[in-house]
């Protein structure tokens, strides 16, 4: 049971597409103080049009055709204004260096910009949430803990998802004896299509076989697993639904997919880590100006199989961060002022790109950590050392979902969250999400994000 179907975001994807058209008709009349002829309009949609499969691909890559959870919603005013100014950058520039047309809009852009910025925010908003696509199943929950609960507000607190929760029975409150018996009853009652429960939770157990045979008695009815619900929802897996079971039965995968990944490696390592050579004398004239000290560091961290390897970049704070902060729990290093941008734009990372030539990194894994905060967390953190079954990577799942990344200090909590990510990754890794996962880098490096 996928919670956002498919269609939702051809819907989405349909409803741009028809919103910048209309966005220009209506920028037409406020700059001609008329509606547009035929001719005029032609004359403008034709070069426009080959923009708007740009603006689609800006769309994707600032992340307004994934989860639409509550925490992006809340951000999605600020994106959209975000992704209207880089397409209407686009725009001017494919204008002013492409003359074919004849035009060279310089109002027309500017208004254009205010103007579709305002009908997409009403499109996807006011609009598209009120859009029913299909009719909202009736289920109930059958699990305990905040994971639980963050759940079902997500769930119920948006239409867009094709089913919602009728009732939440919380194992944690109730004696199990009394599981069982609402177990059966809500499996028993015809309006209940689906059934949303925690496998793992010793309270349902007993009430399975119940509710197995109870689900052949009705002409509409789905077993959940909460962990693959929660998954579908928020992208990570919480560790609260995790079992050492569930982490090994993610170890397989397709040995053509590791292939292809070590050898997708292995050749963009090459060609990036040749081309970023040009940069070196630049930013090593850079560090030396500042402070005189070393270009380069290498530190140890903790790869694939718990391996430790030596990865090498550009200096960009005081000293080496070997990851040991004593009881204050923080580094004393201070990131320099050259250090400052190069880190902005990922440029202390480039010398990492031998490290993947050399196999010891992925462009795509877990966050190698220092060896004293991986022994760190995988004393506080159940399933942490799932990370080392992936090599580790220059950028990954966690690093572009999570936003709250621990940086030279030893952050539980922040942590454990960030694993949740590495999970999912584990669970779900393809060559599809990988390139997914370096066009979301893409986007987070060229708006600094992060940093």
């Amino acid at each position: 049971m996928s919670p956002v179907p498919k269609r939702e975001y051809l819907v989405l994807l349909a409803g741009d597409v028809l919103v910048f058209t209309l966005a220009l008709w209506v920028t037409l009349a406020l700059r001609y103080l008329e509606p547009p002829a035929i001719g005029l309009f032609r004359l403008h949609f034709e070069p426009f049009l080959l923009l708007f499969g740009a603006w689609v691909v800006v769309f994707f890559l600032a992340g307004l055709y994934g989860r639409h959870t509550k925490l992006f919603r809340s951000k999605l005013l600020p994106t959209i204004l975000y992704a209207q100014l880089i397409n209407v950058a686009i725009a001017a520039l494919f204008f002013f260096s492409v003359p074919l047309f004849g035009i060279a809009p310089k109002t027309i852009l500017v208004l254009y910009l205010a103007v579709s910025s305002l009908m997409i925010f009403g499109w996807r908003v006011l609009l598209f949430p009120r859009l029913r696509l299909s009719k909202r199943l009736k289920g109930v929950l059958i699990a305990s803990g905040p994971d639980a609960l963050d759940l079902v507000e997500e769930i119920q607190s948006d239409a867009r998802y094709p089913l919602m929760f009728e009732r939440v029975i919380d194992t944690s409150n109730i004696p199990s004896h009394e599981v069982i018996q609402q177990a059966c009853r809500v499996a028993a009652e015809d309006d209940v299509a689906f059934l949303v429960v925690d496998f793992s939770d010793p309270a349902l157990s007993a009430a399975l076989p119940i509710v197995y045979d109870a689900a052949f008695q009705k002409r509409q009815f789905a077993l959940v697993d909460i962990l693959d619900l929660y998954e579908e929802v928020f992208e990570r897996v919480p560790l609260s639904f995790m079992t050492y079971e569930r982490v090994l039965g993610n170890l397989s995968r397709s040995r053509l997919y590791d292939a292809l990944k070590r050898a997708i490696d292995l050749s963009m390592g090459l060609a990036a880590g040749v081309f970023s050579l040009v940069l070196y004398p630049f930013v090593a004239l850079a560090i030396k100006l500042e402070d005189g000290g070393p270009v380069f560091i290498s530190q140890e961290r903790v790869g694939r199989y718990q391996q430790h390897i030596k990865v090498l970049k550009f200096r960009s704070m005081t000293g080496n961060d070997n990851g040991k902060y004593g009881h204050s729990g923080t580094s004393s290093l201070r990131v320099t002022r050259v250090g400052k941008y190069l880190r902005i734009l990922r440029i202390d990372e480039l010398p990492q790109l031998w490290n993947i030539v050399a196999g010891d990194l992925s462009f795509v894994g877990p966050r190698p950590e220092l060896p004293a905060l991986a022994a760190h967390y995988s004393a506080r953190i159940p399933y942490y050392n799932a990370r080392y079954l992936l090599p580790p990577g220059l950028t990954g799942w966690a690093q572009i979902r999570h936003d709250r990344h621990p940086h030279h200090g030893a952050e539980v909590a922040e942590t454990k969250e960030k694993l949740t990510y590495d999970l999912y990754y584990l669970k779900r890794r393809s060559l599809l999400l990988d390139i997914y996962i370096i066009l979301q880098t893409i986007r987070i490096v060229l708006t600094a994000r992060g940093t």
